[in-house]
């Protein structure tokens, strides 16, 4: 990985000039090496990214090209669709962009970027799922998730057309499950007769599947910050206490469930 860091280092000579005029394709051969430096790195851990990143927006001298590998790399893993790699753009914004070692070039781009550090830090890959108290259809209260139980979380408004949408493949979803599963249907809004309404589409007849509705129409609890819900829908699974799944479609959660199987019945092997 050093090779890359040597290369970038060198760049920033030669385009140190050039940044303090128009940047306009200035950066063009230093971003198809920070692609290379992506793949490079693609199936190395969390922790040996962060690493490699850290040394190399160390070893920009100046602050033009700092600012522009460590925003570049900063939005690749932002918008990644690999599974745990929100968590090297959290561990970028933790390090170099809040503490104001890396400046933001706008004050949109620093409110985009601390809004998704709040959105991802306590639920990233591995960590333990928050504990949240909610309220049920009948005023009662519940707290999530349970540790001997399979979770799935999925947060959702009525009002959420891409949530009704997901609704229509969830039963074909959840019954493929072999494993006791607790499915939390929580509900972000405070409309009482939307909630009642929306509840009737979320329904399953897989015996293994046990469906619990809640919501939090007061405001009570901390979900928005715990589980970063400021759009929906966001469905979450969790095993054992601990997050393994995020942000999950329907199809990406259907993958979840299978993997699952496999692991609940080599635990039933043993």
């Amino acid at each position: 990985m050093r090779k890359f860091v040597i290369l970038l280092f060198a760049l920033t000579c030669t385009f140190r000039a050039a940044a303090q005029m128009d940047t306009t394709g200035v950066y063009a051969p230093l971003d198809s090496l920070l692609t290379q430096f992506y793949g490079a790195l693609l199936y190395e851990d969390v922790e040996v990214k962060n690493a490699e990143f850290d040394d190399l927006i160390s070893s920009c001298t100046d602050s033009l090209m700092r600012q522009h590998v460590a925003l570049a790399i900063f939005d690749h893993y932002r918008y990644s669709r690999v599974m745990g790699e929100e968590a090297v753009a959290v561990h970028l914004y933790d390090t170099w962009i809040e503490p104001g070692l890396v400046q933001t070039r706008s004050e949109f781009e620093m409110f985009e970027a601390e809004r998704f550090a709040l959105e991802h830090r306590n639920t990233l890959i591995g960590m333990p799922a928050p504990q949240l108290t909610l309220r049920t259809p009948c005023g009662g209260r519940k707290t999530l998730p349970v540790a001997d139980r399979a979770c799935v979380l999925m947060f959702y408004s009525p009002e959420c057309a891409k949530c009704r949408l997901e609704t229509y493949a969830l039963p074909t979803v959840l019954a493929a499950v072999e494993f006791p599963l607790n499915f939390y249907a929580i509900n972000v809004d405070a409309d009482k007769r939307a909630f009642k309404a929306f509840r009737k589409s979320l329904k399953t007849s897989n015996r293994k599947v046990r469906m619990i509705h809640l919501w939090d129409p007061n405001s009570e609890s901390t979900l928005l910050l715990d589980y970063g819900v400021f759009s929906t829908p966001k469905i979450f699974v969790v095993w054992e206490g601990e997050i393994i799944g995020r942000r999950l479609e329907m199809d990406s959660l259907m993958e979840m469930i299978q993997y699952i199987n496999m692991l609940y019945g080599q635990k039933e092997e043993e």
